[in-house]
């Protein structure tokens, strides 16, 4: 199973296309900014409290068969640091 490659921050909604390198996520592929993940959350997932790596590049020519997805997430109380642990 291919990761997800989630299209935007889920704090400041900022886009990530695929090819991004400030895209970071976790284990659960939460995926945020570099500059929210680096800032306000400190390197932690809000959302489970593990850590947040930058998230590879899928290859351009395995996007056809692997595509990234197109659903939107979006945090509703914005960008806050983790409260799991």
């Amino acid at each position: 199973m291919a990761l997800e490659l989630r299209p935007n921050c889920e704090c400041c909604d900022r886009d990530l296309p695929p090819e991004s390198r400030d895209a970071m996520i976790c284990s659960f592929e939460c995926t945020y900014c570099a500059d929210c993940a680096g800032g306000v959350l400190a390197g932690i997932c809000p959302n489970c409290g593990g850590e947040l790596v930058r998230r590879p590049i899928r290859p351009a020519g395995k996007l056809v068969n692997n595509p990234p997805s197109t659903q939107r997430v979006l945090k509703a109380e914005g960008c806050v640091g983790s409260k799991a642990a």
